[in-house]
């Protein structure tokens, strides 16, 4: 079964160029060691929420944009083996994210349903 890594956070609107530098990058990296697709989404209806919502989730400034991306993977061990190549290349190691890693959600998923 696929698995997906997913990943939401906070990038300030002005650096949506060198997010999608970072990102492309970081694509050529995690496809060479494994997944199938690396989705990049930039916020444009993205509503704040009064209990919950990926704006509060990620604590969204004003100056920001709630980015929503995913890698999908064939199954969980090639993530797993290709995650931890990808963590080790040059090419990410030495690569400044242009937002706050602090605010950053992640987590990997076993796919239930794709239709």
């Amino acid at each position: 079964m696929s698995y997906i890594d997913g990943i939401v956070a906070a990038v300030p609107t002005a650096n949506k160029e060198a997010y999608l530098q970072h990102a492309q990058v970081a694509a050529v990296v995690f496809k060479e060691y494994g997944a199938l697709s690396v989705v990049e989404t930039w916020g444009d209806d993205v509503p704040e929420g009064k209990l919950t919502s990926f704006p509060m989730a990620v604590q969204r400034r004003a100056d920001e944009t709630v980015v929503f991306s995913w890698i999908m993977w064939p199954d969980k061990s090639t993530r797993d083996s290709g995650m931890a190549k990808a963590m080790q290349d040059k090419r990410l190691k030495g690569i400044e994210m242009p937002f706050d890693g602090r605010r950053m959600i992640y987590g990997g998923f076993e796919v239930l349903l794709n239709v």
